[in-house]
């Protein structure tokens, strides 16, 4: 035996002397066991301070790079766009939405329910001053380092049990195995979605409070060794916080299930082989289990239940009863007619759970839209991916409930419920969730996978002499995994590489080439993204809003044909799509077929009332016919929706100076200087309409003012050359008009305007010699 077993044995034996023989027996094996690693582990880093320290420092190595990232993908919808983070939105409105900001008595809400989430972002927000996304990465980061620090202490208990000091001191009994574990789970590059994605800061804090909530549940049994004696203080805080785990994620609340498993098999030791062979003797002493003989344990399972079922009720109280609407693109083997189907298709969705976790090299931020195509029949190939699964599955079950070596079965079975009780939420078993394959649900799963690896490399260590090759293995595993994080958290820092990323893992997915499409459109480069789009399409003939920025680019492209067919067939598949409505009528404007266009606008406005742009686009067709009164009013329409809606104002503004309502257009242009007083189109807009009334001095300035902010606009110099030329500052406007024809040496009307200054200057000339 080493030195480092010996001194361990002794600790425990000096801090637990009247402890029974059986505790005393069980703490040398788990010495002997966790000393099988001090080929991996020195004895240097097992302090709870520098192992922690280590712990947390890796995490920070792993995905640092991210601190400076963007918003990417979800993160526009659950932050930018989310007015649950801003000021104006009552903090009491964040407990009847959802983590999207929409109302959760809506049809459209997602039902992810999780307040204490969107308040971190609120406070993210609020303490930077803005959407900063830098402040909103620094703290995923720090939330990582947390649950891996923390996971030193959970690992501590699951491996090496719970056994207390008489002063109240819990005893690490596996700190080789605590840390090794905690430092897999630091450094495991599928929690890159979490950490890099600033919406996986949900996942990030349902994990520290279900951590909270397990250690909270083992001081239950701090206070005293006494068998059967509990706090409920304790017990009741460990409910409480596996609620508030819950408010930050759905998955939080199995903590209580994991709780239940922990007290029946630690705390209460049962032993399911020992029951098993009484239950096929028919023995009697099953009436009265000793486990049972205090009532402590039935209790506390009691205390469990109602705590669980009573926060359940209160969130659906909260959510109503409807389901999520989610559609066939988004979880396809859900919507399949056959149970066998259905059936086979989660089951091969968990195998590549597993692959994930196994080996996380092939990371894609999204797995639907023909990512993983449907198994059809048992004849696939894929089947031999969910029948390995289920071998070792059902191999490690065995082991845990038949092993004859109490340690083994405890590590195992803590293990196996860590790796699948928080994964219950998004199998497929209980309800339709939202996805086929998601990185982020399995961070808190991981934890379990790291233990059962651990446990793996000890028990192949203790059983071979080639310590060394496995400790090279284990250390390898390290340094790839730490590497394929660096290189993940650089794809996820700007939605450019985040989307090329997937082309190679998910190539079948029509919403990644959609995805890279829209951003290479964003950058101007219309040419790429047709390209990226029809293959969207192509992958997908119902991908509506592929085909509706497809049309639009062929809008703005001039090829109106293909643009208006896209868009019918978008409307077609998706009737109450509003968009492609709004841009099905400003394809039709521009063929001039001006009556189906009104009713393409009419609508999109029906299928959504509040559409600013939409009645934007429908005044500019009743202007384009003469419809003044009409187009005024849609205008109008449009900023009462959206008061900051500038070209509305500005078309107001130059139809009501067309048509010589000089006196209402000075008006409207004052209201929309008053509600968007930086707006230098506004400003010129205006400066016209008082120069036509003779308001030179003000006109002036507002000219001047739209030239300060936009000097290179030539029209903004052409116009106060006019005014200068009216008001007859022949200087000035001749000034004004060579800086106008330099900026644009083709503008006939200034051209003009400057012939006719010249020879007027010319004439003045004679006439004074």
């Amino acid at each position: 035996m080493s030195t480092d077993v010996v001194s361990l044995i002794s600790q425990v034996s000096s801090q637990q002397n009247a402890g029974p023989r059986g505790q005393q027996g069980a703490a040398v094996r788990m010495a002997e066991w966790d000393a099988s690693l001090d080929h991996v582990i020195p004895s240097s880093l097992l302090p709870p301070f520098w192992a922690k320290f280590l712990v947390g420092f890796a995490s920070l190595v792993c995905f640092a790079r991210s601190y400076d990232g963007d918003f990417v993908f979800d993160d526009s919808e659950a932050i930018v766009n989310n007015k649950d983070l801003r000021a104006e939105t009552p903090l009491g409105d964040l407990w009847h939405h959802d983590f999207w900001g929409s109302r959760l008595s809506s049809n459209t809400s997602h039902k992810s329910y999780r307040p204490l989430t969107v308040l971190t972002f609120r406070m993210n927000y609020y303490l930077s001053g803005g959407f900063h996304p830098v402040s909103f990465h620094v703290v995923n980061i720090a939330l990582h380092g947390g649950v891996c620090v923390l996971l030193v202490d959970v690992f501590s208990v699951l491996f090496g049990g719970l056994q207390y000091t008489s002063r109240g001191r819990r005893l690490n009994l596996a700190p080789r195995s605590s840390l090794l574990a905690a430092l897999l789970f630091a450094v495991h590059p599928v929690h890159t979605e979490c950490v890099a994605g600033v919406v996986g800061r949900a996942d990030l804090l349902g994990a520290l409070f279900f951590l909270l909530s397990f250690l909270g549940y083992c001081k239950a049994f701090r206070e005293t060794n006494k068998e059967g004696t509990h706090s409920t203080f304790w017990v009741l805080l460990s409910i409480l916080l596996g609620a508030v785990a819950m408010l930050c994620k759905e998955q939080g609340i199995t903590v209580l299930g994991l709780n239940a498993i922990f007290d029946i098999l630690v705390i209460g030791k049962l032993n399911v082989l020992e029951i098993v062979r009484k239950l096929l003797r028919k023995d009697r002493s099953l009436e009265s289990p000793g486990m049972l003989r205090t009532g402590g344990l039935l209790f506390r399972m009691t205390l469990l239940a109602l705590g669980g079922a009573g926060v359940l009720y209160v969130r659906w109280k909260i959510m109503g009863t409807g389901p999520p609407a989610f559609t066939e693109v988004d979880n396809p083997a859900s919507f399949a007619d056959s149970v066998l189907v259905r059936a086979i298709n989660y089951n091969y969705y968990y195998s590549l759970n597993a692959w994930l976790l196994l080996c996380p090299w092939w990371l894609c931020f999204d797995w639907s839209m023909g990512c993983i195509p449907l198994i059809k029949s048992v004849g696939d190939w894929r089947v031999i991916a969910l029948a390995a699964l289920w071998f070792c599955l059902i191999g490690l079950i065995c082991q845990a409930l038949c092993s004859e070596d109490s340690h083994k079965r405890r590590i195992l079975t803590l293990g196996l419920g860590f790796l699948i009780i928080p994964f219950l939420p998004a199998s497929n078993l209980f309800f339709r969730v939202g996805f086929v394959v998601a990185e982020r649900v399995l961070y808190l799963p991981s934890a379990g996978y790291c233990m059962l690896l651990t446990f793996g490399f000890a028990a192949l260590s203790k059983h071979t002499k080639k310590k060394k090759l496995i400790a090279a293995l284990i250390l390898g595993i390290l340094f790839l995994n730490t590497l394929r994080c660096v290189v993940r958290s650089g794809e996820w820092r700007s939605e450019d590489h985040l989307f090329r990323s997937a082309l190679s893992v998910c190539p079948l997915n029509a919403k990644v080439h959609y995805n890279v499409g829209k951003n290479l459109a964003d950058k101007g480069n219309q040419t790429a993204a047709i390209r990226y789009y029809r293959e969207a399409v192509r992958l997908n003939p119902k991908y509506v809003h592929a085909m509706n920025n497809l049309g639009n680019i062929l809008k703005e492209r001039n090829e109106l044909q293909e643009a208006e067919e896209l868009l019918s067939l978008a409307v077609q598949i998706q009737p109450d799509f509003a968009a492609a409505w709004m841009n099905l009528g400003i394809v039709q404007n521009s063929l001039k077929r001006f009556q189906a266009a009104e009713q393409s606008y009419r609508t999109a406005i029906k299928h959504r009332r509040k559409y600013p742009d939409c009645y934007y686009n429908l005044g500019r067709l009743y202007a384009d016919l003469n419809r003044h009164v009409d187009a005024l009013n849609a205008w109008r329409n449009a900023t009462v929706l959206k008061p900051e809606h500038s070209l509305a104002w500005n078309n107001m503004i130059i139809l009501l100076d067309n048509t010589g309502n000089l006196a209402q257009a000075e008006a409207v242009g004052r209201e929309a200087l008053e509600l968007i007083p930086n707006d230098h189109s506004l400003m010129f807009s205006l400066a016209n309409v008082l120069g036509k009334s003779q308001k030179y001095k003000e006109s002036e300035a507002l000219f001047l003012k739209a030239i300060k902010a936009h000097p290179n606009t030539a029209s903004y110099h052409g116009n106060l050359a006019v005014l200068y030329h009216r008001w007859g500052h022949l200087d000035l406007a001749k000034k004004h008009y060579e800086i106008s024809l330099r900026l644009d040496p083709t503008a006939s009307g200034t051209k003009e305007n400057y012939g006719l200054l010249r020879r007027k200057l010319g004439q003045m000339q004679k006439k004074n010699v």
